[in-house]
């Protein structure tokens, strides 16, 4: 930063409007050391994350409650069929008149700026997927508000590290501090904020870097203490404990939970494909309010977040499950509620992805805690009816089940480990919590690599991971990398046109073009170094008789990590970078790939 400030120290006048906050930054420099000014920003973050998460939850409450309050709790209420087409009708219209820009996927967002946007977030975000997430939750769409929040508090500390100029590796570490303090404010859960910052949005981390990261952790939580109180979100008691002959059934559970996430995972993408190739018609919408609306109705604990269903339970409240619901009589049968839960269990992601579709906004991180808790009490409920032979606590698995299914969608079993934990004040379950956990990452990973957050930019190769050899090529601007001082060629241009060309150029490989652009072959001067010296050839020989095709053609879009891979293969130094459409664009060079990657390296992951 300090660059900045003296390359415009100059223009810094007391004429200047801003001259008073620019005179603030040069005596920051001046006085305060940039590790200290860090600390300071994280503890900001801290503050105005969880008061944007306590303002969330507390605007969803209001709405869901004045909706909802005079609903009949013993049979089917048919503003079910109105209220989510509302929400998210409203919500729509506000993100397509007043933002006029996509704010649904918030963590994908969050992981593109970190990856590809200089760890730039539009300020809007700051605040425009809490206002439209509000709405679509409040009036019954069924998503979870978290990944909303991860995206406004990524948005509060990008811009406050843009507001006071710094530069791109900090930005980084404050936008993962928004995320922390997103997490810790919205859940009362200060580890889990850190360990989602490191396992799901893939920071690499240093020492250094991780105490801003707990600053603000600590403090958005410290800040929703104050406002909300210091019990649990859920708030759960252990009344038995899990004993040894219980850990295999645990670890079943696991499994259960990757296989389910992997159903989860995989049918959201598709739901979500299907939704993109029907386009903005009319027919989405009429696809997606009769699938939403109707699923709302027949199963009530769809509508919005589904936290009151999953508290109900943790605490055995089995007769609250089916109330609102044509299906109440249900209550009254075993079976009958096994067939309800797992019906709801299935077509979950059906609801959520047609609310997103409708222009609602919100993230799967409920719907996965959601799911999971239904995976676990079924599992544990089912087999006691069975009479197998050890009886299993429901509430425990209830709970297990939560931390099984984060940890697999996610592909993040520490996040689910601490995230559950501290969520429910479940503690005491520390150890059958993590081998869920790991049990269930390790079932997804074998069928799916990335998590339901990441697969879009690891399609593209545009993920920022832990490898930091992948992750500076990540970063690397492909522009920067591409140089266009090569003089292009025609096909019909002889031989004597070429000496000309040779005679100006530095180079010693020629791009061959068509009328449009689009690469035919190179010339290499090597080639034709043994005829450019005789000049009775010069109007004998045209570009087409010696032209070459080359060692290999890169396109734009390829991920930087398979254009290294090729010219590992082809051993070449320059290759030829091309459109979508075959259009020349420029030659890539390795040193100048290593010259970049070198400044990344340098700029990002130096030494704090």
């Amino acid at each position: 930063m300090s660059e900045f400030l003296q390359t415009n120290r100059q223009s810094f006048n007391t004429n200047n409007s801003n001259s008073r906050f620019y005179r603030f930054l040069l005596w920051r420099e001046k006085h305060i050391k940039e590790r200290t000014f860090v600390l300071i920003v994280s503890l900001l973050v801290g503050i105005l994350t969880a008061l944007a998460a306590i303002a969330l939850k507390q605007i969803i409450h209001w709405i869901h409650h004045g909706l909802t309050a005079n609903f009949d709790l013993e049979g089917g209420n048919y503003l079910f069929l109105v209220y989510p087409l509302v929400g998210t009708l409203l919500a729509g219209v506000f993100v397509r008149y007043c933002v006029r820009d996509d704010i649904g996927h918030g963590i994908t967002k969050v992981l593109y700026a970190l990856s590809l946007n200089k760890s730039r977030i539009k300020p809007h975000n700051t605040w425009s997927s809490l206002l439209a997430s509000s709405v679509t939750i409040g009036f019954g769409g069924s998503v979870g508000a978290e990944a909303p929040i991860v995206l406004t508090g990524s948005a509060i500390g990008s811009n406050l590290g843009r507001f006071f100029r710094m530069e791109q590796r900090t930005l980084m570490l404050l936008i993962g501090c928004g995320a922390a303090g997103a997490i810790a404010g919205i859940f009362k859960a200060p580890v889990a904020g850190l360990m989602f910052v490191i396992e799901v949005l893939l920071l690499d981390l240093t020492l250094s870097s991780i105490v801003p990261l707990l600053i603000t952790s600590t403090t958005a939580t410290t800040v929703s203490y104050f406002f909300t109180g210091t019990e649990a979100l859920f708030p759960f008691r252990q009344t038995e404990g899990i004993s040894l002959e219980r850990i295999p059934y645990v670890l079943a559970l696991g499994v259960a939970c990757g296989l389910f996430a992997l159903y989860f995972t995989r049918m959201t993408n598709f739901m979500e494909g299907v939704y993109r190739r029907i386009g903005s018609s009319p027919l989405r919408f009429v696809i997606g309010g009769i699938l939403l609306s109707t699923l709302i109705f027949l199963f009530p604990p769809l509508y919005g977040e589904g936290y009151e269903t999953i508290t109900d339970l943790l605490n055995g409240r089995l007769v609250y499950i089916t109330e609102q619901s044509i299906f109440h009589g249900l209550n009254d049968s075993t079976w009958g509620i096994i067939l309800f839960l797992t019906l709801v269990m299935f077509v979950k992601l059906f609801a959520s992805t047609a609310t997103n579709a409708l222009g609602g906004c919100g993230g799967t991180f409920a719907p996965s805690l959601f799911v999971g808790c239904i995976t676990g009490f079924i599992f544990a409920h089912t087999l006691n009816q069975l009479d197998f032979y050890v009886w299993l606590s429901e509430k425990n698995f209830a709970l297990l089940g939560m931390a099984g299914m984060l940890s697999a969608v996610m592909h993040a079993p520490l996040t689910g480990v601490f995230f559950i934990a501290e969520l429910t004040g479940g503690f005491e379950l520390f150890l059958p919590l993590m081998i869920v956990s790991v049990g269930a990452y390790l079932t997804i990973i074998i069928f799916e690599p990335h998590s339901i957050h990441s697969y879009r930019l690891a399609q593209k190769g545009e993920l920022l991971t832990h490898h930091k050899d992948k992750a500076v090529l990540t970063l690397l601007d492909r522009n920067a990398v591409i140089e266009r001082d090569f003089i292009p060629v025609h096909p019909e241009m002889l031989l004597g046109d070429i000496v000309k060309i040779v005679a100006r150029s530095t180079r010693n490989v020629y791009p061959v073009l068509d009328d449009e652009d689009k690469l035919l072959g190179i010339i290499r001067l090597d080639n034709i170094r043994n005829i450019i010296f005789r000049p009775e050839l010069y109007k004998r020989f045209k570009v087409s008789k010696f032209m070459v095709a080359g060692q290999a053609v890169l396109r734009y879009n390829m991920p930087m990590e398979k254009i290294m891979n090729i010219f590992d293969e082809t051993k070449a130094w320059n290759l030829p970078v091309v459109d979508e459409n075959g259009r020349y664009l420029g030659f890539m060079s390795k040193s100048r790939i290593f010259d970049s990657y070198r400044e990344i390296l340098v700029e990002n992951y130096s030494g704090d």
